[in-house]
């Protein structure tokens, strides 16, 4: 299962049923889960764990130093969770001090070629990077989020669950669960129904996101004004209690 031109450093952990392809570099600090298959011409650094189930293409670049300026060489770390696919030439880093000191990818991911996940990032389950997609430093992305192609997500910003960023969207505030964008910089263009069908909420509840949509951005009320309209679907809604919640939170303040 390890082809005999990989380099597995002696400080590496591998499970069992781990496959290494041909001249594959992985680095001390590296823990690699079971069932787990790594192409030929892969880098995974550490510290790094990864667990089990993940496919890395050829040429990918795992758990790297960052880009950071400011990084000096600290003992930071990267977390993968199960079932990911990180497609040709992706590039993940590891965090730094400035944050919590790791970078958190969760589960059943689809990360396609040329995509970038930057230090400190915290990625949710099920989230699909198109080709080229790049979060910047410590963006979080929510569970079920889709990033088209191309799009990119400035540092500090928070994706919501369930949202859609539109191929070539530049996002530079955090946008709303449930909520598509588009455009440069990025703006709402509606919410993404189609996701919501095929992950199951029913058509009342879409309804019900979709007038939490309109008070927050077609009916030139102010945030706690829509806020407040939207109390009565917020109580039988979880749907829209989480988009409340999020743009509360919000500290850099919602795509407009």
């Amino acid at each position: 299962m390890i082809h005999s031109t990989a380099i597995i450093e002696p400080g590496a952990k591998l499970g069992n049923n781990v496959s290494v392809g041909p001249y594959s570099y992985i680095g001390n600090d590296v823990v690699i889960g079971d069932n787990c298959i790594i192409e030929s011409h892969v880098v995974v650094k550490g510290p790094s764990t990864i667990g089990s189930g993940n496919h890395i293409f050829q040429f990918a670049s795992v758990g790297e130093a960052c880009q950071d300026k400011k990084y000096n060489n600290e003992p930071t770390t990267l977390i993968i969770g199960d079932n990911n696919v990180i497609r040709e030439c992706a590039t993940i880093h590891r965090g730094t001090i400035q944050d919590q000191g790791v970078t958190k990818i969760g589960s059943n991911n689809l990360f396609m070629a040329y995509t970038h996940v930057a230090h400190d990032a915290v990625i949710g389950d099920n989230v699909i990077f198109a080709n080229n997609a790049s979060v910047a430093g410590h963006v979080h992305v929510a569970d079920w989020v889709i990033l088209g192609g191309n799009s990119g997500v400035h540092q500090f910003c928070k994706i919501g669950a369930h949202a859609f960023i539109g191929m070539y969207s530049g996002v530079n505030k955090d946008v709303p669960p449930f909520v598509t964008t588009i455009g440069m910089p990025a703006g709402p263009a509606a919410i993404n129904k189609e996701g919501m069908k095929r992950r199951g909420f029913e058509s009342d509840e879409i309804m019900a996101v979709r007038r939490a949509y309109k008070a927050f951005y077609r009916k030139s009320l102010g945030v706690d004004e829509a806020i407040e309209s939207l109390s009565e679907d917020a109580a039988k809604y979880p749907a829209v209690q989480t988009m409340i919640d999020f743009v509360k939170s919000s500290e850099r303040g919602i795509v407009r």
